[in-house]
């Protein structure tokens, strides 16, 4: 496999995000059918994500970008906010791999080698309609060396609606 790197997106890189948030979005517009979101402005673009600036201002958010072969890749947001209202060290807001490298375990390397970064107690929360990233998670997730006591519960709220998977990445020993 090709090799795979997550570094953490310095301020100058805050551009190179927000345009390959554009393509996330686009690909994830096709869980928007039949909904007010997700709509092109005028200018052929999405809106910009809302929360961009707060990852290089909030020391609860982490923004990493995922190169192979040290071409650019996608992207990982991190921040602190727990879907299931309970505590969390670390939640995946946002993540994305390119359509070219995906199904060929960049995803899953680049989701580990984050996971490593922290340790502690994690949530990815899936959104019900996009059902291919449940098993992804699932298998990111569930073959981590480090991982401990997971936990998948269903949430059907005003505040989220699907999968949310809870675990725990263990700090390595020397």
């Amino acid at each position: 496999m090709a090799e795979v790197n997550v570094e953490v997106a310095r301020p100058e890189e805050k551009e190179v995000v927000a345009n390959l948030f554009q393509l996330y979005t686009h690909d994830f517009s096709e869980h928007w059918s039949g909904m007010t979101t997700g709509e092109l402005q005028d200018d052929g673009r999405f809106a910009p994500y809302a929360y961009l600036d707060s990852y290089w201002t909030d020391p609860g958010r982490v923004p990493f970008l995922v190169r192979v072969d040290g071409k650019l890749a996608g992207f990982v947001l991190l921040n602190d906010h727990a879907h299931s209202g309970r505590p969390v060290e670390r939640n995946v807001a946002e993540f994305f791999v390119v359509r070219k490298h995906r199904r060929g375990g960049v995803g899953v390397t680049a989701a580990q080698a984050v996971f490593s970064r922290y340790p502690g107690v994690w949530e990815a929360a899936i959104a019900r309609r996009n059902t291919g990233a449940l098993a992804f998670w699932r298998k990111a997730i569930g073959s981590h060396r480090d991982v401990h006591d997971v936990e998948e519960t269903d949430v059907a709220t005003a505040d989220w609606n699907g999968p949310i998977i809870r675990f725990r990445i263990e700090a390595r020993r020397p």
